[in-house]
């Protein structure tokens, strides 16, 4: 393809008017909708409401005059439209981290109960760390076993010791994605649940938490969500779990009557009892915006439609570097069913470098660094994000051709790319 060919595609696309939603730098191509989603022209206005009107001037009356007690029901009932949930069974709260906590502490109890010969939390190696971390702290409380394997080894290690099979959808290294409803099967013929990771996957691809037969789900506000840096995250559970056990944090919010204010904890039925402290109202009505940008685009097809087109924009960026770049190695399948909304490429040193001289010229990507402990992960990574709410096919075009530039004229050596920063 070359970049007329990307402008008559852009001129076509019935997505396009979704770009004018969003606050977009001039100069700039974003590719790193996957770790930050970028601003909705609505989110300013809406989060200065909040702050002059409703905190302001309407104070504390605001919990039930301007409903900021049931953000978190509200914002989850919209995300539960992007993820295959039913109304009622998904909030807003906390951070991914904190929710995977206390989706796989109930995961552990059910299994505990229902079959406590089983010891095992199968994932897989290069899942997200966060995930990994709290699964390990879990298994050492619970005097568990935390089993990690390879993607194509998964189904063959669910067996009768497995209690929950934990994974990210889309894998933040690779941008592979698994097959939920399979895997969710599988782990089910086996005896065991599953608990899912959206991160990389809510607003991004199509879910179907229900349609999967999914136990339990969480997933993160700021990236393909746009609901701003430290954006709260979500929380689900399947309707035959969400009350069949407390989870580990029991905060007034997760209560059956919060303002009763009795000393003894009543949890309240179904999802509700997964929250836990007192909604964070500023950063859900910055998130509610975001969530309604992405649900603006029912109108024009829903995620079946970002889903066509993010995996355009994702091929036609493969396809570019693979002609023009042949320093760096693919990581993402190239099979569009087995792949998220991200294209990851790997090097073996200069990865960093690359990404630094990249944004320079503003095309922005990030960096993970490999595990040079275990072959399979040593590469490390240049990752972009591909959101299709606001990128175009002449982004794609225009950040490959700005790649092999980099890469031909060695700029990614001066020493200003060379220097690591804290956040990569």
């Amino acid at each position: 393809m070359n970049r007329q060919e990307a402008l008559a595609l852009d001129a076509q696309d019935p997505l396009a008017p979704l770009r004018e939603q969003f606050v977009l730098p001039s100069g700039v191509i974003y590719l790193d909708g996957n770790s930050l989603g970028v601003l909705p022209k609505a989110t300013a206005a809406r989060v200065q409401q909040v702050v002059t009107q409703e905190w302001g001037t309407d104070l504390i009356r605001s919990w039930n005059s301007a409903g900021w007690i049931d953000l978190p029901q509200r914002v989850g009932d919209k995300i539960a439209r992007l993820v295959g949930a039913g109304p009622g069974q998904l909030v807003v709260a906390d951070s991914t981290s904190v929710n995977l906590f206390k989706v796989l502490s109930a995961a552990l109890s059910i299994s505990a109960a229902d079959a406590p010969q089983r010891k095992t939390v199968l994932s897989e190696r290069s899942n997200f760390p966060t995930d990994l971390y709290i699964a390990e702290a879990l298994c050492r409380e619970r005097g568990l076993r935390l089993q990690l394997a390879e993607p194509e080894e998964l189904p063959g290690l669910l067996n009768e010791d497995t209690a929950v099979l934990m994974l990210t959808h889309v894998n933040y290294r690779t941008g592979r994605m698994h097959d939920m409803a399979a895997l969710t099967a599988a782990a089910h013929r086996a005896g065991a649940l599953t608990v899912w990771d959206l991160a990389h996957s809510a607003g991004a691809v199509p879910v179907e938490l229900l349609g999967a037969d999914a136990d339990f789900a969480v997933g993160c506000g700021y990236k393909y969500l746009n609901g701003g840096p430290g954006a709260p995250a979500f929380v689900w559970a399947h309707p035959r779990h969400a009350s069949r056990f407390w989870q580990p944090l029991a905060g007034w919010m997760g209560h059956a009557a919060p303002f009763a204010f009795t000393p003894g904890y009543r949890p309240a039925e179904g999802i509700s009892r997964y929250l836990c402290g007192t909604p964070a109202v500023l950063s859900l009505a910055a998130l509610e915006c975001g969530v309604d940008a992405v649900l603006v685009s029912e109108a024009r097809g829903g995620m079946a439609a970002l889903r066509t087109k993010s995996l355009a924009l994702t091929r036609l960026f493969a396809q570019q570097v693979q002609a023009h770049c042949p320093q760096l190695q693919l990581v993402s399948p190239q099979e569009d069913a087995s792949r998220g909304s991200q294209v990851c490429l790997g090097h073996a040193e200069i990865g960093y470098p690359v990404i630094q001289a990249l944004i320079a010229r503003g095309v922005i990507g990030d960096f993970r660094a490999g595990d040079k402990s275990h072959p399979a992960s040593a590469l490390d990574i240049l990752r972009f994000g591909f959101t299709p709410l606001y990128l175009r096919y002449v982004d794609a075009w225009d950040a490959a051709e700005h790649l092999r530039q980099v890469l031909d004229s060695g700029e990614w050596q001066r020493p200003e790319f060379n220097r690591r920063q804290a956040v990569t």
